[in-house]
């Protein structure tokens, strides 16, 4: 049995192909660049994360985008000859008006070179292409209406796309409009039987989240329910450990079964606090004489183990990874960076260190040097060692724990107005419109000249930083912080609107505008069982 969910600790919106005895899941990744994560499986079971195809400026350029914007729900399809990622760059998400812009991009081996973007459209988000056995492609997307006649979330858009000429052609049709529990998107478009499936995401990616099953003997509809409307959700059973079940994808395998893969989140405290973020899960799942699909366990509940053709590597996924940076070799694959393509200006490796060089505050949606890795697990230590000389209070550099730009806890190495260099707990506790910084504790003296150990320790909602001398013990930082504050559903505007997950990493800020640099010897990431 595989526990849930597959791919943990902010990997949301699935999408899910297989080629051959290859299976690959993209999901997004918002305003952490590079963008879209593809992971990579033979056994269902255990995951990899092989690449991020969108990698340079003509693909991705995020500086500018606010927090939860950027990579949206990408798609990612193979017609026989080359794979097609579908994926929405999001610069506006609050208020009325959603500036959303959809692209394609094309590529014949996984790996890449992925190519250039297609620009599709940008009436609504959550793009999807589907490759028909006529040879026709078809484009699917929510449409979002800014008059919020009824609904914002007003249905799913179909047209047909010419992969000649690169654009949608045709008319475009609304073809369904969802049910009662509203907010449809998500769509994915199949065909088994002589039916074409929808399968939608509804009810917000929130604790009412469910994924909604239609089918049409036309493509365009009109679109029947499924007798049970929802075939996962969790929005009835609040006790269920896997909730905030929906938007999903469905493979099968080379022998005949049927998967369905979902969004998921696992709440802990009685906050409700999903400090991992939205993960992605794993369903069997069975087509009956009916032609419509149900979970094999008998429910739409969604099960906290699911039977799949491997065996986990348990003791793999424990597994301590300590990160060294060589001169001439790439970041490790784990670490990502928010929003800019233009690296160089951010950081580099040189004489085996990453050195980042301070830029934008700590809450720029521009350009700031914040080089860190998902939180994936519940209980962990993370750890590097850093050295850095700053002139004065306005430069300061360090190790940190970071939701968004008003969820976040940063130990750093800083200047006072003296020249002296203190140890400061920096917090972002509320989300406010003007933010909130806190100070945690007193500010601790450091010694003039030398490398600087610090760690962070977290274990449930509760997180210790620590620092030490090189070489020598380990002391603590300020006070116990609570570390359910970087979580979604303190992100902003609740788990509706705040979408990302918990980081950790290295990070370095110069408010004189002068990029004083900090060389990073290591960093270092240890997950701990319970």
């Amino acid at each position: 049995m595989r526990p849930n969910p597959i791919l943990p600790g902010f990997n949301p919106d699935p999408s899910i192909l297989r080629v051959g005895d290859d299976y690959y899941i993209a999901t997004s990744t918002f305003e952490w660049y590079p963008g879209v994560q593809i992971h990579h499986s033979k056994d269902l079971a255990n995951w990899t994360l092989i690449t991020r195809p969108l990698t340079r400026k003509s693909q991705l350029d995020m500086r500018g985008n606010p927090d939860s914007c950027g990579i949206w729900a990408p798609c990612l399809t193979h017609d026989g000859e080359k794979f097609w990622l579908v994926y929405t760059d999001v610069k506006r998400k609050d208020g009325s008006f959603k500036d959303a812009h959809n692209y394609i991009v094309t590529a014949e081996d996984i790996m890449g070179p992925w190519s250039d973007p297609v620009y599709v459209n940008s009436s609504g988000f959550d793009p999807s292409l589907f490759h028909d056995d006529d040879e026709k492609k078809w484009f699917v997307n929510m449409l979002w209406d800014h008059r919020g006649r009824t609904h914002k979330f007003t249905g799913i858009a179909l047209q047909q796309f010419d992969p000649v000429a690169g654009k949608l052609v045709g008319d475009r049709k609304n073809i369904f409009k969802g049910t009662e529990l509203a907010l449809v998107e998500g769509p994915h478009l199949y065909k088994r039987n002589g039916w074409y499936y929808l399968l939608t995401a509804e009810g917000g990616t929130g604790y009412e989240h469910a994924c909604t099953f239609a089918r049409s003997r036309s493509i365009d509809g009109p679109y029947e329910l499924h007798p049970d409307k929802y075939i996962v959700t969790a929005k009835d059973t609040p006790l269920n450990p896997l909730q905030r079940a929906g938007h999903g994808d469905i493979v099968e395998t080379p022998d005949g079964r049927t998967y369905i893969v979902h969004l998921t989140g696992r709440p802990t405290t009685q906050k409700r606090r999903c400090v991992l973020g939205r993960e992605t899960a794993i369903q069997e799942a069975v087509w009956k004489d009916d032609d419509w699909l149900y979970l094999k366990h008998g429910t739409n509940v969604p099960a906290s183990e699911v039977e799949v053709p491997g065996v986990w590597d348990e003791d793999g996924f424990y597994a301590e990874k300590r990160y060294t940076f060589e001169t001439g070799k790439p970041l490790d694959i784990d670490f990502q960076w928010l929003r800019t393509p233009e690296t160089d200006r951010i950081f580099q490796i040189a004489d085996n260190k990453l050195r980042l060089f301070g830029r934008e505050s700590i809450a720029s949606w521009f350009e700031q040097a914040l080089v860190a890795r998902r939180q994936q697990h519940f209980n962990y230590e993370a750890e590097t060692e850093l050295t850095f000389d700053p002139t004065d209070e306005r430069e300061f550099a360090g190790l940190i724990a970071y939701y968004g730009r008003y969820n976040f806890h940063y130990c750093a190495v800083s200047g006072d107005e003296n020249g002296n260099r203190e140890l400061l707990l920096m917090s972002s506790l509320v989300s406010h419109p003007d933010g909130n910084l806190s100070f945690m504790g007193e500010p601790i003296p450091l010694p003039k000249t030398g490398a600087i150990r610090l760690k962070a320790v977290i274990r449930d909602s509760q997180l210790q930083f620590y620092w030490a001398e090189k070489g020598g013990d380990w002391q603590k930082a300020g006070p116990v912080l609570d570390a359910s504050i970087l979580s979604d559903e303190c992100g902003g505007h609740a788990e509706h609107g705040s979408f990302t997950g918990a980081f950790v990493g290295m990070a370095a800020h110069d408010l004189n505008g002068t990029a004083r640099p900090a060389d990073f010897s290591y960093f270092t990431y240890r997950p701990t069982r319970g």
